[in-house]
């Protein structure tokens, strides 16, 4: 998904997380003993006997604005999967099948026509929003112009190729792509047009970004006022600074159980500003269900062992990175970002994030598992494909010849204990390579806008990135291609700046072959990704693992692997 930065991560420790096999819970394990109705999770049949009550959730934060064609994080993007609909979206499944799309607010996957340039969809009928109004081809038709009048995100990277998305975002205020997005009223059908064939186009119709919103909605970030949705959940109410509520969309029937199931908790109730250690002692005594921040260090043991069954621990395809500037001293030396990359100790990160049993380290752009991935380590002493060691005097010497020692480095993370602790670490490791280095914790509310912002002149910055779609694209030419950089905008995800023509042409020669030869496409992401790391805009550090700590209220605990733990469909007594 890519989302924001996403999931906070485990707080800072050097303990091993000692979850035994039962606690590693699969996607399909309904959690504790006392799970109601635990023998049962795996049905795929709604259960009406599950119906109801509210679920808790708990943050430290909340993720900024609360537009689905807007927001870029894990923590919405998670609660989105309950809320919006797109034409098409992943199966609300447990594990692998969760990148599989299906028909959502189409009745049927799309006509694809003319040499894979065109798409048809027949726009289903009785779908209403939660503001009463009747889903007609026209909201289609004024959401896909809505994705470039609000500046999304992906605007230019997902939806780019759409017959006059061009002149689009020249000018977002005037889009109208009447030649790329075509409603019929009379057939109930919608055409999309596409200057050349695009084989991921599917899975970018499939994410939060291209939902269907009603077409008066405004064509401006709509911030903390909630859009009407077509899901079975609503926003009753959203204060970023104490709360998010939502309940039953009254006009909600369900038309696809694996597009848009029907929820079970009867309202979700989703708090803010609560430490981490809070959040644990409320789930642990039933006051709340669920914490989207990771568990503190100091807690680890005891939720490993006492409370192992409501521990579920999954791989992820995601990796945490430090960006580096190259367009502002010291990182617009490649040289100094090349010691960056040689002295960072990627087992210390690992340590503070939670230890082995949560992390390992990353050498790539590209997680292990993932398409194009490439089993290489450009950065590790002693050379070879895994990283092994840090070498600070490899380091110490290229920031000598690069002429960059003593300037000041400022490093912006979020404010929750992993990340400052990452943050102290690098901090440390830029002094000692010579820097004068200052560290700036933010909010998780606001850091990731921040930092993808050119005007707040940030040099180094802690982020992470968690997969949108099973794609190398996804990760290359979304954090690192020119189309991915927007000076001034907070909506700029390439947050080091980096804007290599020739890298570029890479990439765009690589979606190409991915329209007939995605295993011959694979192996040129997987070039693209070593050519990048030579230039070293980036520092990969960790590979995360996501753990979810669930109370004994909570059954039926299931985790997509596209968009995680399925709030809607768990269970609460």
């Amino acid at each position: 998904m890519s989302r924001t930065a996403r999931r906070g991560a485990l707080a800072a420790a050097t303990v091993a997380l000692t979850l035994t096999a039962a606690a590693c819970s699969s996607s399909s394990d309904s959690g504790s003993s006392s799970d109601p109705g635990a023998s049962s999770s795996s049905s795929s049949a709604f259960q009406a006997q599950h119906k109801g009550g509210t679920l808790k959730l708990v943050a430290h934060a909340a993720a900024g604005s609360f537009d689905p064609q807007v927001n870029y994080t894990l923590q919405y993007w998670q609660l989105f999967q309950s809320m919006y609909d797109g034409l098409l979206a992943f199966k609300k499944v447990n594990g692998q099948e969760s990148f599989t799309v299906v028909p959502d607010l189409a009745t049927t996957m799309p006509k694809v026509t003319n040499g894979g340039k065109t798409y048809t969809f027949t726009l289903r009928k009785g779908v209403t929003f939660s503001n009463g109004k009747a889903l007609t081809t026209d909201d289609v038709v004024a959401s896909f112009q809505r994705i470039f009048k609000v500046s999304s995100p992906t605007a230019g990277t997902f939806y780019n190729g759409i017959v006059g998305a061009d002149a689009c975002l020249k000018t977002p205020a005037s889009c109208t792509l009447p030649k790329g997005v075509i409603g019929d009223a009379k057939s109930g059908t919608v055409t999309i047009n596409l200057t050349a064939a695009d084989p991921e186009f599917e899975y970018k119709l499939a994410v939060p970004h291209a939902v269907v919103v009603p077409k008066d909605s405004p064509t401006k970030d709509a911030g903390t006022k909630p859009l009407p949705s077509t899901g079975p959940y609503m926003a009753a109410s959203y204060d970023p600074n104490r709360a998010l509520k939502l309940v039953r969309n009254p006009h909600f029937k369900e038309w696809s159980r694996q597009a848009e199931p029907q929820g079970y908790p009867d309202a979700i109730d989703y708090t803010f500003g609560q430490t981490v250690e809070s959040e644990v002692t409320a789930i642990e005594n039933g006051q709340a269900d669920w914490m989207y921040d990771a568990p503190p260090a100091d807690r680890l043991n005891e939720i490993g062992t006492k409370y192992a069954s409501r521990a579920h621990v999954n791989p992820l395809t995601a990796f945490w990175y430090a960006t580096l500037n190259v367009n502002m001293a010291p990182f617009n030396n490649k040289l100094a970002r090349q010691a960056i990359n040689w002295a960072v100790d990627r087992s210390a990160v690992v340590r503070l994030y939670g230890g082995t049993n949560l992390a390992s380290p990353a050498c790539t752009v590209l997680p292990p598992g993932f398409p194009g991935h490439v089993e290489s380590c450009a950065y590790t002493k002693g050379s070879g494909t895994t990283w092994k060691a840090a070498d600070l005097a490899k380091a110490k010497e290229l920031v000598k010849q690069s002429g960059t020692a003593g300037q000041e480095v400022g490093i912006v993370v979020q404010d929750d204990d992993v990340n400052k602790s990452i943050g102290q670490y690098l901090q440390s490791l830029l002094t000692q390579l010579g820097y004068k280095a200052t560290l700036k914790p933010l909010s998780g509310n606001i850091q990731f806008t921040y930092i993808q912002n050119t005007k707040n002149k940030v040099q180094l910055a802690l982020t992470s990135w968690y997969q949108d779609y099973p794609a190398a694209s996804d990760f290359l030419n979304v954090l690192l291609s020119c189309a991915s950089y927007h000076p001034g905008s907070d909506s700029s995800i390439n947050i080091s700046g980096f804007c290599d023509k020739s890298v570029d042409a890479k990439m765009q020669a690589a979606l190409k072959t991915s329209q007939t030869d995605k295993a011959g496409a694979d192996k040129q992401w997987g070039a693209v990704d070593q050519t990048v790391m030579a230039q070293s805009p980036v520092v990969p550090l960790i590979n995360p693992k996501m753990i979810d700590f669930t109370s004994t209220r909570v059954g039926n605990y299931q985790f997509s692997k596209q968009f995680y733990m399925l709030v809607g469909q768990l269970w609460v007594k």
